[in-house]
């Protein structure tokens, strides 16, 4: 039996122009590994081929955001999807307790991990606010409960994550999860952070932080319009207007967005509301 068919979790790593980073993050992967290409333009799917021959490349054909890792998703044969950035990776033996947990709970659809970021392994601030959850452990859920999670360190059961319809073609980057775990919730999904699996994240220094803070408020503003009520939106808005120019650029292109994010507006189930104002009542 080879490690492929023994495996119940398949890595999916998106990325875009990032050869040398590559090369460094896919020998860490265990395998199975599905690299979806969003259009690069450095050759990153022929250099994939040549060097990591036992690693699927699919070519996107354009940047697709984080939608492209839909396209690994449907790929995956496991039940298990891992998803990873060019410059992350998992922990040895990570994926294997990750399976085992999720294997123990059948209503378990996103497992957050604890994700160690730079050379230090500091946590990942996002890691820590999963950890200390206002939400509490529900019943039947191996650890704090959660709404939102880190794409790089985040194992998803890939019937669920396929039944809630993946990441969303009206968002983009840089808050891609929460609309996903909001709808993985309002269908009876559990989503939970679990402390002893483990992500390492070695960003690279940061080319664009206010491309990045545009991204982050666009996405923040749309996700409200998706899922949350009218008074969200207009505080996430208000957020976006007051938060110096990349907050600003991101509202501006946000609105570019607002016809097809109205179009696919839908509330939440009370419970799910209630639990989202909770977290964003929590301390940052």
């Amino acid at each position: 039996m080879t490690e492929t068919s023994r495996a119940r979790v398949t890595v999916v790593v998106a990325a875009r122009d990032r050869v040398r980073t590559l090369a460094r993050s896919l020998p860490r992967h265990p395998r199975p590994v599905i690299l979806v290409d969003n259009g690069s333009s450095d050759g990153t799917a022929g250099f994939v081929r040549k060097h990591f021959p036992d690693v699927q490349v699919v070519e996107a054909g354009a940047d697709l955001g984080a939608p492209a890792r839909n396209l690994g998703v449907r790929l995956a044969g496991t039940p298990y999807v891992a998803f990873a950035d060019d410059d992350s990776w998992w922990a040895p033996g990570a994926l294997d307790r990750a399976a085992d947990v999720l294997d123990a709970h059948p209503r378990l659809a996103v497992l957050g991990a604890r994700v160690l970021v730079g050379p230090e392994e500091r946590p990942d601030p996002v890691s820590e606010a999963m950890r200390d959850s206002p939400l509490g452990v529900e019943d039947g859920l191996p650890g704090p409960s959660v709404l939102s999670f880190l794409a790089r360190g985040a194992v998803v059961r890939r019937e669920a994550f396929l039944e809630a319809g993946g990441f969303d073609d009206v968002l983009f980057f840089y808050g891609e999860e929460e609309r996903l775990a909001v709808d993985l919730a309002a269908r009876g999904w559990g989503l939970a952070y679990v402390d002893d699996v483990v992500a390492h994240h070695r960003p690279a220094a940061v080319r664009d932080p206010r491309g990045g803070q545009a991204l982050a408020a666009r996405d923040a503003v749309l996700t409200a319009v998706l899922r949350r009520p009218w008074p969200v939106v207009a505080r996430r808005s208000l957020r976006a207007l007051l938060g110096g120019p990349g907050g600003r650029e991101g509202l501006r292109t946000a609105v570019r967005s607002l016809p097809r994010a109205l179009a696919a507006r839908r509330g939440l189930p009370p419970a799910v509301e209630r639990a989202r104002r909770r977290l964003d009542r929590a301390p940052p």
